[in-house]
């Protein structure tokens, strides 16, 4: 069996220079409101955050990328 390798995205926050990490935009707003990002769930969707263009304004910047992983080792053929 060959496992494949899945790409995650990983969403990371800093805001007061402290350094928070997601799984989406959306687990965002489980920790934080709009008021402390400064900005709303949807603007944030439609503002089309990459890791070639994050979001930057005075409370926080937003960066979206790719979590490196090495892939799982799977269960061989023969057995």
């Amino acid at each position: 069996m060959n496992a494949e390798k899945k790409e995650r995205t990983v969403v990371h926050v800093e805001k007061s220079g402290k350094h928070y990490y997601f799984g989406s935009l959306a687990a965002i707003y489980e920790m934080f409101d709009k008021q402390d990002i400064g900005i709303s769930y949807g603007s944030l969707r439609n503002y089309g955050l990459s890791s070639d263009k994050p979001y930057k304004n005075n409370k926080v910047i937003i960066r979206k990328g790719i979590l490196l992983t090495i892939p799982k080792k799977g269960i061989s053929e023969s057995e």
